[in-house]
């Protein structure tokens, strides 16, 4: 491999990483197999313990995609219980994280035009996960059951590198744990096994610019404000 130059190469993965977000509109462009293959052999490449690679990935699109998303979507509007495997999620919120989470809420529903209160809103817009957004290509995650919390560890920086790439392919993604709320259709959609636990999800493909929500600009803490420096 040739070298490169250092400037140039700090350049394209900084602005990789800070123009990565969760873009929540796609345009019907098509995303061709070969890309996807390559976005996922680059992500490959993430470390893991004792390089165990514990991912695995179903990639949906075309009639496929269209079946989950039908099967999924119905299940939310009919209000089916979610069940999903694991917590995501604190099971009791506190500050600072439910201050942050209601922000980010409030702003991407204010951006929705779903006002304060307006349930029904609500309910669509959560509803557009099942849709992946619009999405043309989908892809869900499973990890089998018997792994350890390390490998779960080693997994999230197998999907931020799948972000990661898709930035250098001109493509937007955005993770979706929502995707794992109802992981015995997901399972039987996709022929998964009992001894695999459904993940997560991921939507890619083209970020439609007229989309209000892709407008949303999540907030970061300050590096003071979660790193301490130790020096003597």
């Amino acid at each position: 491999m040739r070298d490169i130059d250092p400037e140039i190469m700090r350049a394209a993965v900084e602005t990789a990483i800070v123009t990565r977000r969760s873009v929540r509109g796609f345009l019907p462009t098509p995303v061709g197999r070969e890309t996807v293959e390559r976005l996922l052999e680059v992500a490959s490449r993430a470390p893991s313990g004792s390089n165990m690679q514990p991912w695995k990935v179903h990639v949906l699109s075309g009639p496929a995609l269209e079946r989950l998303k039908a099967e999924l979507l119905g299940l939310h509007e009919s209000g089916a219980p979610e069940a999903r495997e694991y917590d995501y999620y604190p099971r009791d919120w506190r500050a600072p994280y439910l201050d942050r989470r209601r922000a980010l809420g409030w702003n991407l529903f204010a951006l929705a035009g779903v006002a304060k209160g307006d349930r029904e809103g609500s309910a669509r817009q959560r509803g557009r996960n099942y849709a992946f957004f619009g999405a043309p290509v989908g892809m869900i995650f499973t990890i089998d059951r018997d792994l350890g919390q390390g490998s779960w560890l080693d997994f999230g920086t197998f999907l931020q590198n799948i972000m990661i790439a898709a930035r250098g392919h001109g493509l937007d993604t955005c993770p979706q744990a929502a995707l794992a709320n109802y992981p015995a259709a997901v399972r039987r959609q996709l022929g998964i096994p009992d001894t695999e636990l459904v993940l997560c999800g991921m939507a890619l493909g083209v970020a439609d610019p007229d989309e209000p929500t892709n407008r949303l600009a999540a907030e970061r803490e300050p590096v003071a404000a979660f790193a301490r420096f130790h020096d003597r």
